[in-house]
């Protein structure tokens, strides 16, 4: 039975070498990786109380929710990959590496106390392999190549047996290197990208079906930072989809407005429990006709001093939040909603329990049921 490699080798009249395949997860030194990007540009203070320069106490709005309220979040969203070295492949004079991946991107809903069940799951297997696997790349043919090419690949009989589908494959730049740069980084972004979409393909359909609104919105694992700046109208229609999602970012580097915002850093290392940042409106280079809500809440007492502290992150989505930003009170709503979301936690199953909300762990656990195991997937190739 032809292996993947073999036949994608043979299409694309390439040269694999059966070179030694791993889980790119499983082997990455440990390293601190954040959330945040590059070319922030802190405009402004980015809420409506303009007095506020000192943290604030959320605790008893929260205490008060808990106990009579109805809790704002009823949506939650994680996305994951898996990113794999499966072999590399010659085509003229140089070896590229084929990275395949695992996507896995869910939504979990939270009707009542009793209720917590996936609503969205989408978990795609994904290839990416040099742009010049096309050895008549053309303006326009680039992508009808790689779709016939995955349509071919989906007829193996190796897929067809166990009933496995690849969604795409993801051609990345075979330009010549750059100094730190790295073919196999290339094929990662490519997925990273792919899941990205996901993410906001997912969002969409929530918003399309009605199921957000200022009772009920959607907590994302992670940074919102990841919109590419398009055409107006595009643009417009996307960060119309955020008005009801938060970003949540556990990953987040302290340093990352203080050339803009005096002492941020030890702002957020000294926040007591149960307090917020003031929020501050910023911009990145990537998406400059985006504007954002930022600010810090520390949910949980820590001897390290930014464990137990989330960065919280909203879109501004109309014009009178671009200018005079994010109202104070929706703030300190969003701030005891999440404080509330915080228990129970996996002690001892993950090592950012304290910065873990329970249902985003639950929503990642669910997604990760879901995967192929590494033995089983790298074993297709």
């Amino acid at each position: 039975m032809q292996k993947i490699l073999d036949f994608i080798a043979k299409e694309t009249d390439g040269k694999n070498y059966k070179s030694y395949k791993y889980c790119f997860e499983s082997v990455d030194i440990p390293k601190m990786d954040y959330e945040d990007k590059r070319g922030i540009q802190v405009k402004k203070k980015g809420e409506t109380d303009k007095s506020l320069t000192t943290t604030k106490s959320v605790k008893n709005l929260a205490d008060k929710i808990g106990e009579n309220g109805s809790p704002l979040f009823k949506y939650f969203l994680d996305g994951s990959r898996r990113t794999y070295k499966v072999d590399d492949i010659a085509y003229g004079k140089r070896l590229y590496p084929i990275i395949a991946g695992q996507i896995g991107v869910a939504v979990c809903e939270r009707k009542d106390k009793h209720t917590f069940k996936p609503v969205n799951l989408k978990n795609p297997l994904v290839i990416s392999i040099p742009e010049n696997a096309n050895a008549q790349t053309t303006i326009g043919n680039n992508d009808q190549f790689f779709t016939n090419l995955i349509k071919k690949l989906n007829g193996q009989e190796i897929l067809k047996t166990q009933k496995l589908n690849f969604s795409k494959i993801l051609p990345y730049k075979n330009t010549a290197l750059k100094e730190n740069d790295k073919y196999e980084d290339r094929g990662i972004a490519r997925i990273q990208d792919e899941m990205i979409a996901l993410e906001q393909r997912v969002v969409f359909e929530l918003v399309k079906a009605r199921k957000l609104n200022s009772d009920s919105f959607l907590i994302k694992d992670g940074s919102l930072e990841y919109m590419k700046s398009s055409e107006a109208r595009e643009l417009s229609q996307i960060k119309s989809n955020y008005d009801c999602v938060i970003g949540v970012s556990k990953a987040f580097n302290p340093e990352a407005l203080s050339n803009d915002v005096r002492d941020i850093s030890r702002s957020i290392a000294e926040l007591k429990i149960y307090h917020r940042t003031p929020a501050f409106m910023y911009q990145t280079e990537r998406i400059p006709d985006v504007k954002f809500a930022v600010w810090y809440l520390r949910i949980r007492e820590t001897l390290s001093p930014f464990d137990g502290v989330l960065k919280i992150e909203k879109i501004l989505v109309r014009d009178i939040q671009e200018e005079e930003g994010l109202d104070s009170d929706e703030i300190d709503l969003i701030s005891a909603n999440i404080i509330n979301e915080r228990n129970p936690v996996c002690y001892g199953k993950d090592d950012r329990w304290a910065k873990h909300l329970y249902p985003i762990h639950l929503t990642e656990s669910y997604i990760k049921s879901k995967y192929l195991s590494d033995i089983h997937f790298i074993n297709l190739f």
